[in-house]
């Protein structure tokens, strides 16, 4: 989700328990549209970073360093020149919209005391970093927009700053219950998008939470409730918003295993299916979802090439696969011809010189059939034909049954590669991987003065509850590792049955199996289960043996073995609550 009032809100509170008084020390623009200010207030020093790109506007604290380039660009400049050393009096939010103001205090060139503002407008490709003066004059800006790319409303020096209102919603602060129901209650539409479109500072995501919190069902049509459960909206409605007013703020990410899938600066109760962590700060959620998000897009993003390189050639061998499953089923009418060629080896006497069909009965099935004969032939030419039909489906069948053997081998093996760049976290991940597809000869290999790529990847390492540790492959070169070099003989190996999957090592420190915690097996087969394929389904059958009966296929792909004796057990695929060790 994207920033809202509410998290602009939590922001806001934060900024002004930092910083209010505190003095600018240092102003950095290590993008064209980013600010980096410090500030230094009693014995803390803040670094503020503010963002106001299209695709992604940010604010929060951070103790990260961000490079800057070696000419300061010319809006970091001229705030050097007002503001550098100001004191910030101010943080405020004009209602609950998306926008920040920090009102600064600083000596001017005459040495007297005057004030300047920084508007730090969060809205989407509208976002912007604005610079005032005291008279709300734009002095400069981060971006100039000018009438030709916007009619609403010129950012440009010289020019009034004012904040637009184009959507005309109604500040949900100062809610009243007279405005709630003549406004947003009369629309014909559903109640969270009454509220989000109706109401200033109102994200899809917490519209569903106030929703939900008045047990009411977010695509009903608003105008459609009783007075009574308007009446108890609003007051569910207004509940929240006193929490936003008073600052009673609950900082939290929601996790789809380790993905963040949203974040808010109030408790998200509507989706408890997620895992949900709470933070100390907004600006720890900020960060914090940011950079995991930025992680899985620059991995997803780089793993393009061997996206596209793996479904190619599945595509291709899943089209083969199913050409050769159809002419194979074409060889199953080959007994069908030598029972015909025999039946009439051993009818054929009777047969009338040029009849066209053979009546006899097959001592096979005790029924009579009727044989196609060509008129042309002699019995045993007639013969001699359904057996050469016989022998050639033979040879086919047996040659086909090989070769689709080989392409769903082949099949199964892409499959887990693709299973491995859905797990791949790191660049490291997708150079093994990369690796491995250049030694199974779907990427070109190397010249000969081309060195073999550095592969530093390792497997994931969990601790068990019953502090036992449990190892995790992330590709099939890793699997390889961790069960024939890694796993000793009495380590028990588990995986999902049927599909492709991670080979989930459990370190059983040479106990035996009734030794082990039952527990132990739980959490190792929910760790097989979330790392294959079958992660997006409610429950996987896993397969678990002691690591001593899983052999090597020879000549099979890597990480594919075979293993008898084996237990199943059924898992579910959700890892929460596991510990990483990191």
């Amino acid at each position: 989700m994207a920033l809202d009032g509410i998290v602009i809100a939590c922001m806001a509170k934060e900024m002004k328990e930092r910083i209010t008084g505190g003095r600018i020390t240092k102003i950095a623009q290590p993008e064209a549209d980013a600010l980096m200010l410090t500030i230094k207030n009693q014995k803390d020093t803040w670094k503020l970073f503010l963002s106001a790109g299209a695709s992604l506007p940010l604010v929060y604290f951070t103790e990260q360093n961000k490079q800057s380039p070696m000419t300061a660009p010319n809006f970091c400049m001229l705030l050097r020149k007002h503001i550098g050393g100001g004191r910030i009096l101010s943080v405020t939010q004009p209602g609950l919209e998306r926008i920040l103001e920090l009102e600064i205090e600083h000596l001017d060139e005459m040495g007297d005391l005057c004030r300047k503002r920084l508007v730090a407008e969060f809205m989407g490709k509208h976002s912007n970093l604005i610079f005032c003066d005291s008279s709300d004059t734009i002095i400069d800006s981060i971006k100039h927009i000018p009438l030709s790319v916007s009619s609403v409303r010129e950012v440009l020096p010289g020019r009034p700053y004012f904040i637009p209102d184009t959507m005309k919603k109604e500040n949900p602060l100062s809610l009243s219950e007279e405005s709630f129901f003549s406004g947003a209650a009369a629309k014909p539409m559903p109640i969270s998008k009454a509220l989000y479109t109706g109401y200033t500072g109102l994200s899809p995501v917490m519209a569903e939470e106030i929703c939900y919190a008045a047990s009411l069902d977010s695509s009903r049509p608003i105008n459609t409730l009783s007075s009574l459960e308007l009446t108890h909206l609003f007051g569910i409605f207004r509940a929240f918003m006193e929490d936003v007013k008073s600052g009673r703020f609950t900082p939290c990410i929601a996790y789809d295993g380790r993905l963040p899938v949203e974040f808010s600066a109030l408790p998200l109760t509507h989706l408890a299916a997620y895992e949900q962590k709470t933070f100390d700060s907004i600006s720890e959620v900020l960060e914090s979802y940011y950079a995991s998000r930025e992680t899985v897009t620059r991995i997803r993003q780089k793993s393009v090439d061997l996206r596209r390189i793996v479904q190619t050639a599945l595509e291709r061998n899943r089209k083969k696969y199913d050409l050769q499953l159809r002419q194979l089923k074409d060889t199953e009418k080959r007994d069908k011809f030598r029972i015909y060629g025999e039946l009439i080896n051993t009818y054929g006497y009777e047969l009338e010189s040029g009849a066209k069909v053979l009546e006899a009965l097959n001592y096979y099935s005790g029924e009579t059939v009727k044989i196609p004969l060509d008129d042309t032939m002699t019995p045993q030419e007639n013969a001699k034909r359904y057996f050469d039909r016989y022998g050639k489906l033979k040879r086919t069948f047996e040659a086909l049954t090989e070769l689709t053997k080989e392409t769903k081998e082949e099949i199964d093996y892409l499959e887990s590669v693709s299973s491995a760049l859905d797990i791949a976290r790191t660049e490291e991940d997708l150079t093994q991987i990369k690796e491995e597809l250049r030694e199974s000869g779907y990427i070109r290999k190397r010249g000969p003065k081309d060195k073999k790529a550095k592969i530093t990847s390792i497997p994931l390492h969990y601790l068990s509850s019953d502090g036992y540790h449990i190892y995790v492959g992330k590709n099939n070169l890793q699997n390889e590792e961790l069960t024939f070099h890694f796993a000793s003989g009495s380590d028990w190996w588990f995986h999902a049955k049927g599909i492709p999957g991670s080979h989930v090592i459990v370190k059983a420190e040479g106990k035996a199996r009734e030794e082990l915690p039952d527990r132990l097996y739980e959490e190792a087969a929910r760790l097989a289960a979330y790392y294959s394929k079958g992660r997006e389904n409610d429950k996987v059958e896993i397969d678990y043996v002691e690591k001593k009966q899983v052999k090597k296929v020879s000549g099979a792909k890597p990480g594919f073995v075979i293993y008898h004796t084996n237990y199943s057990m059924i898992a579910d695929p959700d890892i929460s609550g596991l510990t990483e060790v990191k």
